[in-house]
């Protein structure tokens, strides 16, 4: 048995694609040594195990392995829960803590999402990826730890740091070694096995028997572009098998669990890799469904007031009555109104910028939030960290009501 195989099945990593054998390959010379690795690749596509095993194979393997969602933390507590903090430092801060690489010290610490890290906190990860020194916040003492860091990220730092971003002195530090993990679509012979390994998963917690795929059902499995890499294919399998009575899925079920394709080709994902773009796209979108649903009320009560008007001015009469005719007074039929209103068309006014409307957008959704941050970007599809960035950029006051 190869250690491949031997660090597959100790991790639960399912596949044979060649591609994910020479990540796994790197990550193992990689092991014994202290350098700095980043791993990238998309969303959904297993970089958490890497970091576990070029862990569980160094020579830190028996202290602390600590994961740190650095997109998780909101901007102004990141410092402290990287680095720790003295007692008073700030608001809340009733007793000295330490921070994750101080707990670490002689581990591995996993910095997930890493280019989510606020300029400041950039700073001070370059300080102790070059020395291993760092001070708490509200602190003027140097400290030193010794641990092994291990980066990962879904965006592409190339234009991270072109868009000012990421520091390109930070990029080339963490990017010691590099392991890029195969995308879902670019490793097709795993698509089967891993979709009958969630499908079993299903099956055994569930007692039920587990569902299987006919041959072209296989062949659209793993001819499809999976956006959502492995996850995505985890949720079908879930799906199918907990709704689905037939056990045996053919083409024509499995296309009713796959989104159109169109929504996952290469030029499309393209358009959505840059997280600042996507989020101004559902921003805009958000915008204009906000407006025509905002016009489509505004219409219906001009047309209650209009006839319910009538209607008090004169009981008994008829509907149709009601109604002046447009030879008499098109200008209070409801539909020619809007109709030729310039301020209520489905697109946004010329004079409004994307700022504007993003900015808009963002103010909504704080007051119908009563200012809660975490909860405003839950329901603006975005991360709490790009939800910081966007109002600073924007220069949005704080809402509190």
């Amino acid at each position: 048995m190869t250690e491949i195989t031997t660090v597959k099945q100790r991790f639960g990593i399912i596949g044979t694609s060649p591609l994910l054998d020479r990540a796994l390959e790197v990550a193992l010379r990689v092991a014994p040594t202290d350098l700095t690795v980043l791993v990238t690749g998309e969303s959904g596509a297993g970089k958490e195990f890497f970091p576990q095993v070029i862990h569980a194979y160094s020579a830190r393997k028996h202290n602390k392995y600590i994961a740190v969602n650095c997109a998780a933390i909101p901007e102004g507590t990141i410092d402290s829960e990287l680095f720790g903090h003295e007692k008073g430092a700030f608001t809340g801060a009733l007793e000295a803590r330490k921070g994750y690489f101080e707990e670490a010290d002689g581990g591995t610490i996993f910095l997930d999402e890493v280019a989510e890290l606020p300029h400041p906190t950039q700073a001070r990860l370059l300080r102790v990826l070059q020395t291993g020194e760092f001070i708490r916040v509200g602190s003027s003492k140097v400290q030193k730890t010794n641990v092994r860091v291990v980066a990962a990220t879904n965006v592409n730092l190339h234009e991270a740091i072109a868009s000012g971003r990421f520091r390109e002195d930070l990029y080339y530090r963490l990017g010691t070694v590099p392991i890029a993990v195969p995308a879902l679509r670019e490793r097709p012979e795993d698509i089967p096995l891993l979709f009958r390994k969630f499908a079993a998963d299903v099956a055994e917690q569930y007692r039920m028997p587990a569902v299987t795929l006919d041959e072209g059902a296989r062949r659209m499995l793993s001819e499809y572009y999976w956006r959502g890499n492995i996850r995505q294919l985890k949720n079908v399998a879930e799906q199918i098998s907990a709704i689905e009575q037939a056990r045996i899925i053919t083409p024509e079920v499995l296309a009713k669990y796959l989104p159109p394709q169109g929504a996952g080709t290469p030029a499309t994902t393209a358009a959505y890799a840059d997280e600042g773009m996507s989020t101004e796209r559902e921003l805009l979108y958000k915008v204009l469904f906000d407006m025509r649903a905002d016009i489509n009320d505004l219409k219906r009560m001009l047309s209650e007031f209009v006839l319910g008007g009538a209607h008090r001015a004169e009981p008994g009469r008829d509907i149709k009555g009601l109604l002046p005719s447009t030879a008499q007074s098109s200008a209070y039929a409801p539909a020619p109104v809007f109709a030729e209103s310039e301020e209520v068309r489905d697109e946004p006014p010329h004079e409004m910028t994307k700022a504007d409307m993003q900015r808009e957008q963002i103010v909504r959704a704080l007051r119908r939030n009563n200012g809660r941050r975490r909860e405003a970007a839950a329901e603006l599809f975005m991360s709490e960290r790009t939800l910081y960035r966007k109002i600073k950029e924007l220069g949005i006051e704080d809402i509190s009501n």
